[in-house]
């Protein structure tokens, strides 16, 4: 079954809210073997929302909208719904009453604004809400269901719980959906579907999508199957197909980042590592430690942004590095040499680059980065030119060194 969710709030329209509920709401129907085919984020009008519902409902048999359940006059979900179904909003007492005891409950008095929540869509059933005001709504259609739920996480989420999740359960059609979910490094997107095409794109299911970040590729299968194991099994045929075919740049199976992966590797050799880092300032280190348990292994490092702190940090020598230029294979060869000798790690990585817009070393474009890595076996350093753009290309250059150091502990 496919099914679509519309968020309702002219607020999640701004810059300062993100709708959560439609990716919270997507987990929990794909593993009831439900598709979520389209998502919409609407403001607060109902004509607009009420022909957004009726679209919808044309296409899928299954809505949930979040938000939109409140008292005031911009809460309209309820008005926009009735008006595509072509049903009356009916006034409940019951329903009256208790939203006035939970303002009794809370020593308050209930403002007139709040009856506005005690409307039922004429043939709806109401689903309780234990953490606020805001009943939520079921509608069995002859072609399909309707849900309404209120907008704020922490009402949303055990409403659907406790009211919808049993029932969609035991009415929906029985089908399991299961994914695999593998991270890429070392290649670009084109070059990586250019690679692997030719293997996915003979299956309708699995359905395969590939993300791309900068340095890090993502490759999506999702099966669907009338059994968890017929969905795992049509999942695992493909998978293994692409995996045996990119080998060892897929870097994680289970959605780890790379620099979980490398922790774990340099853990499992008792090795550590340490860094030195010019045009990153820092974004390499902060990443390596973003792993849990990352003291085990990294030592720490040289943040060496200019010139100076290169020789009195690293000890660099000057003539070297104004014979060379900073940005130049024997610098970082250098200052990967120098940051593993005064660590005492096995391991270190250094960065130097210029990650532009402009240029400030002349003859060196925009996007050019060397990235050295010292370790037992030697020194050796690679130059990379990646796409133009500050931040992409220091995200690129921390990436990058992570898989170097990778590819050298395989």
């Amino acid at each position: 079954m496919n099914a679509e969710i519309i968020a309702v709030g002219s607020e999640l329209l701004t810059p300062e809210r993100v709708d959560t509920n439609s990716l919270w709401l997507t987990q929990r129907l794909n593993e009831l073997g439900v598709e979520v085919t389209q998502k919409s984020v609407l403001g607060d009008d109902r004509d607009r929302l009420a022909g957004a519902i009726t679209g919808a409902l044309q296409r899928v048999p299954l809505l949930i909208l979040t938000g939109g359940l409140g008292p005031t006059e911009d809460d309209i979900t309820r008005e926009a719904v009735a008006q595509a179904l072509h049903r009356r909003l009916l006034f409940s007492a019951e329903i009256c009453q208790w939203i006035e005891e939970i303002f009794t409950s809370r020593g308050r008095k209930m403002a007139e604004t709040n009856k506005r929540q005690a409307f039922l869509i004429e043939g709806a059933e109401m689903l309780p809400n234990p953490n606020g005001t805001a009943p939520g709504q079921w509608l069995d259609l002859p072609g399909g269901i309707v849900i309404i739920l209120p907008g704020p996480p922490r009402e949303m989420r055990p409403m659907f719980e406790d009211a919808c999740l049993a029932t969609l359960r035991e009415r929906l059609p029985k089908l399991h959906i299961r994914t695999r979910f593998y991270r890429v490094a070392g290649i670009g997107e084109s070059d990586l579907d250019a690679m692997i095409a030719p293997i996915y794109k003979p299956y309708a299911n699995p359905v395969t999508t590939i993300l791309a970040a900068e340095g890090d590729i993502q490759v999506h299968l999702r099966a669907r199957g009338d059994t968890a194991e017929a969905a795992d099994a049509l999942a695992g045929e493909l998978g293994n197909k692409i995996l045996a075919e990119l080998g060892e740049r897929v870097y994680s199976t289970n959605g780890d980042p790379l620099e979980t992966v490398v922790g774990q590797m340099l853990r499992a050799r008792g090795a550590t590592l340490a860094v030195a880092e010019s045009c990153t300032a820092g974004l390499l280190g902060g990443r390596i430690t973003e792993a849990p348990g990352a003291s085990a292994w990294f030592l720490g490092g040289f943040q060496v942004y200019g010139t100076a702190m290169k020789t009195r940090l690293l000890g660099l020598d000057e003539k070297r590095v104004a014979e060379h230029g900073v940005v130049s294979e024997a610098i970082a060869i250098a200052m990967a040499d120098s940051a593993r000798d005064r660590t005492g790690a096995t391991y270190a990585l250094s960065v130097t680059g210029e990650a532009g817009p402009d240029s400030a070393t002349p003859g060196i474009e925009p996007g050019t980065v060397w990235i050295g890595l010292a370790s037992p076996e030697g020194v050796a350093a690679k130059r990379f030119l990646f796409p133009k753009g500050r931040q992409r290309v220091r995200k690129f250059a921390v990436q990058t060194a992570l898989n170097m150091l990778r590819q050298q502990l395989q």
